[in-house]
């Protein structure tokens, strides 16, 4: 009789019933003794490993929504997207912008004059 008790001893360490035994009985011998704090602080413990990366990805996306911004160049109107309040370069034509308020604005050195081009017709034929 004594080495069926003894298979069954292992199959209860093995399957990991033991290691959970292990903590339930130390934690009421603790609570016994009148350290509860104790168990109650590492489960608080456990608590905020579980919760702070739930926490910290909701966050990171809260961020990620009000600061990325997608838009399109106003020299090529590539879309593309950016973060807000920073300079960046146009992928496509390679142009410097700034990135405010939501939108793409060219950001031109001190003395540069920003012109528009229009295109005229030389055919010479007038429609009046």
């Amino acid at each position: 009789m004594k080495p069926n008790f003894n298979n069954r001893i292992i199959n209860v360490n093995d399957s990991g019933l033991g290691c959970l035994l292990t903590i339930v009985i130390v934690s009421l011998l603790l609570g016994a003794v009148g350290l509860q704090w104790v168990v109650n602080s590492v489960l608080i413990l456990i608590a905020f490993l579980i919760i702070s990366p739930v926490i910290a990805f909701w966050g990171f996306r809260w961020w990620l929504k009000r600061n990325l911004v997608e838009d399109s160049c106003p020299v090529c109107n590539y879309t593309f997207t950016g973060f807000n309040n920073t300079d960046c370069r146009c992928p496509n034509c390679g142009e410097s912008l700034r990135v405010e308020s939501g939108k793409f604005t060219r950001e031109t050195p001190p003395g540069t004059i920003d012109v528009k081009a229009v295109d005229v017709d030389v055919s010479g034929n007038n429609n009046e």
